[in-house]
């Protein structure tokens, strides 16, 4: 059999061998290294005997799915722990995530952060032990009798919602035994540096009818000093929390008399209009126009568009006049209806609408999170209508849009594009065409992607965008979509050069995605420390004492004349302590006011920046904060401890 390796050589075997054995045949470093195989695009174990030509792929920790299988290994180790500790504890599932595990177990006796540590000495052991772990296979009504045996129905219920066919495997590590597909390390003996981190609850199966569980989240490493760096990262998100800084910096509030309906408060009205400007702004010079379609529409049009049948269950609907209404989770349907108002010719296309839509969708308690996971949000929607001929151009326009918001705010990014998934629709000849519109325009534009076999939506592929934040998390937030589907459910037409009537092709693309959840991500990126543009107060103005009040006002009053968001601070308190009020609100500069400033009409400027920036006149404070702001210039900050200096 020839093996065909990641780098184009090939390998040729007389009898059959496990992946293992053939990751040990290229070298011994890779052996020890090798954590899962990729074959034929598949990951699997370790263990997997291959006797026939093939494509292979040794996956390490370096790569997701490597670091899966260690992820995935270290789950069933901490499920061992928890029975040697509590063996009345049944274990439900525990997967691998993207940084790390978890398991839901059910416990008579809820499990707190102090049991944590127990678990985790136990765990230690299991790594000393050096456990092999082995693979096997048991008939179906076998494997419901021994998990009925062993007290474990959440294992009995997973195994008969199987089908009929399907291959039930286990893996023992020493006493421990799990129903589990796979794949897994060879033995405990590599999980050296290993954290739990957290205690959830979580619904059995996701569902709000079924027993609530305790999840346990934990992170395992190869090394111990990447252990490290990663809950060093974790520290430092705490320390951005979107919530904490929301409610420090009066940016918006969440209330339980609306759970997942967020309030926002003077200063995020703030920061969300200038979003919202810039927006605006930048669409204008790319050629969109901007449309607003109605918040409820009713059932026909939702049926037409297919959401009533696929999406019902998270629309909000309503009666009215007899007649079943939805209010919009997405804004789609109502922008056809625009492009259908009148006429359309060839000479029209491309027609770029872009809406900042408000859309509501139900999500499940569980599932929200502060900005991140919201049932109401506005959407920075656009829908291109086009010819076929301008697929290339128009995907390229938008991701160079995309690209510009991207470099704005300093995210790094990866792209993605996703093909033609099994349950589609269309005919191969327009998901070929699409899928190489979009193709072309990424390599027109030399950007690096990765391709997603079949993970495109049902209507069309697409290209995904993941931004980078500065402590190095990913945020899935802008997407181009490339749409057959509706155009032709919704009959859209237009005339072409010769004379006959066409179907126009249809681009979805969001660039912040929701709005909402990009200020969350804004909040955590910058914490809470946003560009002067930005920055919902720009100046504050801090008066030695109140004799300087009646200078300090008139400072002010010409910063907002000059459109510089300005307050300030009043308060009968030293100047030590208005200059770390300021601070701690994220305010970008800071002028302070006393005797010679006002003699001689200046300001002491400091700023989050550089700290002590020395006297200026206002007049020249005030060009250049107005250029700061005019061309959206992103200053660095200066950590605390080092402007105190």
């Amino acid at each position: 059999m020839i093996i065909t390796l990641k780098d184009g050589s090939k390998r040729e075997y007389a009898q059959p061998m496990t992946v293992l054995e053939i990751a040990a045949d290229i070298s011994e470093g890779l052996a020890r290294a090798a954590t899962a195989g990729e074959l034929d695009g598949e990951t699997v174990d370790l263990r997997t005997v291959i006797d026939q030509d093939c494509d292979l792929n040794i996956l390490t920790f370096d790569s997701p799915a490597g670091a899966g299988a260690f992820h995935h290994t270290t789950s069933h180790i901490m499920a061992q722990a928890i029975k040697r500790l509590y063996p009345d504890v049944k274990l439900a599932i525990g997967p691998s995530i993207a940084e790390g595990f978890y398991y839901d177990v059910d416990s008579d006796t809820p499990l707190t952060t102090e049991d944590l540590e127990k678990i985790e000495a136990e765990m230690k052991k299991i790594v000393r032990e050096a456990l092999p772990i082995t693979r096997f296979t048991k008939p179906r009504e076998e494997a419901i009798a021994y998990f009925k045996e062993k007290n474990e129905p959440y294992k009995v219920e997973l195994i008969e919602d199987l089908p009929e066919d399907a291959e039930i495997s286990f893996y023992q590590q020493g006493e421990f035994v799990d129903l589990c597909a796979g794949p897994h390390l060879m033995s405990t003996k590599p999980v050296k540096a290993f954290k739990l981190t957290s205690l959830a609850g979580a619904y059995w199966r996701g569902s709000e009818k079924n027993k609530m569980l305790t999840r346990i989240y934990g992170t395992s490493y190869t090394k111990k000093a990447d252990l490290e760096a990663y809950l060093t990262r974790l520290e430092e998100a705490k320390k951005r929390d979107h919530r904490k800084l929301g409610r420090q910096l009066g940016l918006f509030m969440l209330r339980d008399e609306g759970p997942g309906f967020p309030f926002f408060l003077p200063n995020g009205m703030i920061l969300k209009n200038t979003l919202l400007d810039y927006w605006r702004e930048i669409h204008r010079k790319a050629g969109y126009v901007e449309i607003s379609t109605p918040i409820m529409l009713n059932r026909q049009l939702w049926e037409t568009s297919g959401h009533w049948d696929h999406y019902k269950e998270n629309m909000y609907t309503t009666v009215i006049d007899e007649t079943d209404f939805a209010i919009k989770p997405m804004n789609c349907p109502g922008g056809i209806l625009v492009y259908q108002s009148e006429p359309r010719s060839y000479r029209d296309l491309p027609l770029r609408m872009g809406e900042l839509g408000l859309v509501h969708r139900h999500e499940k308690s569980g599932q929200l999170h502060g900005l991140m996971r919201v049932r109401c949000f506005t959407q920075d929607d656009a829908h291109i209508f086009m010819t076929p001929e301008q697929i290339r151009s128009e995907i390229k326009g938008v991701a160079k849009l995309i690209d510009e918001v991207y470099q704005m705010f300093g995210f790094k990014y990866h792209v993605e594009l996703s093909t033609r998934p099994e349950n589609s629709m269309g005919s191969d000849e327009d998901w070929e065409m699409a899928t190489e519109g979009l193709r072309s325009a990424l390599d027109d534009l030399g950007l690096d992607y990765v391709v997603n076999e079949g993970d495109g939506a049902f209507y069309g592929p697409k290209i995904d965008f993941h931004l980078e934040d500065s402590i190095g998390r990913t945020w899935q937030c802008g997407t181009i979509q490339l749409d057959f589907q509706l155009p032709l459910r919704f009959n859209c037409e237009y005339i072409g050069a010769d004379g006959e009537k066409h179907r126009p092709i249809m681009i979805h693309r969001v660039a912040f995605g929701s709005i909402e959840r990009f200020i969350g991500i804004l909040i955590e990126h910058f914490a809470g420390a946003f560009p002067t543009w930005l920055s919902p107060e720009q100046v504050r103005v801090l008066p030695i004492s109140d004799k300087y009040l009646d200078y300090a006002n008139q400072v002010n009053a010409q910063l907002n004349e000059a459109g510089v968001r300005s307050s300030v601070d009043t308060k009968a308190e030293k100047i030590g302590y208005k200059i770390r009020e300021a601070r701690l609100a994220k305010v970008p500069y800071m002028l302070v006011v006393g005797a010679k400033e006002e003699e001689n009409g200046l300001v002491a400027v400091r700023s989050r920046f550089a700290g002590d920036e020395g006297q200026r006149s206002l007049a020249e404070f005030i060009s250049a904060i107005q250029e700061e702001i005019r061309t959206r210039t992103a200053r660095e900050t200066v950590a605390q401890d080092e402007e105190k200096k």
